[in-house]
């Protein structure tokens, strides 16, 4: 079992606690933990991070070993991920095809297909219509999810000052 990043936790940190120039330690944290196959994310991912043109884009066009290639598994539980929201009557249609064009479906299907957990900034919140988060998504499927400060406990990183 391996655990699987979103988008948000390359994003967030780079624009604010964890930036390159300040923090290069939580970048080094992540390479280190993909160096022993803890960490992944999923090739989708990498094509949102790329589509900037800053330092977490070339970050990430520069590991593409860190991103994994969607396979037939994960195509296969990305279509179940979308009959369910389909059937189930929770979100409205323009929401539910969103969603299912992003990256976030195929980093659910991909931990559903290999077993990996996923780590993500988003919160459950069973009244949440406009949007669909992949913590909604989680616990309807029995996927286990946590946030990014939590596997850096896991994971027992120190991201101390040098002296």
């Amino acid at each position: 079992m391996a655990y699987l990043i979103d988008a948000n936790c390359f994003i967030e940190p780079k624009n604010t606690y964890y930036t390159f120039d300040i923090c290069p330690g939580f970048w080094d944290w992540l390479d280190e933990q993909n160096r022993v196959s803890n960490v992944y994310s999923i090739d989708k991912v990498r094509e949102e991070l790329m589509s900037g043109n800053d330092e977490l884009a070339r970050w990430a066009k520069a590991r593409p070993h860190f991103f994994l290639p969607i396979d037939a598994d994960t195509l296969t539980y990305v279509r179940e991920i979308g009959a369910w929201l389909t059937s189930s009557k929770i979100y409205k249609t323009h929401v539910i095809e969103r969603f299912m064009s992003g990256a976030d479906p195929f980093l659910i299907a991909y931990g559903l297909a290999h077993g990996h957990t996923l780590v993500t900034h988003e919160t459950f919140n069973e009244n949440e219509r406009r949007n669909i988060k992949i913590p909604a998504v989680c616990e309807r499927f029995q996927i286990r999810y946590l946030k990014i400060f939590d596997l850096l406990r896991i994971t027992g990183a120190r991201l101390v000052l040098s002296r």
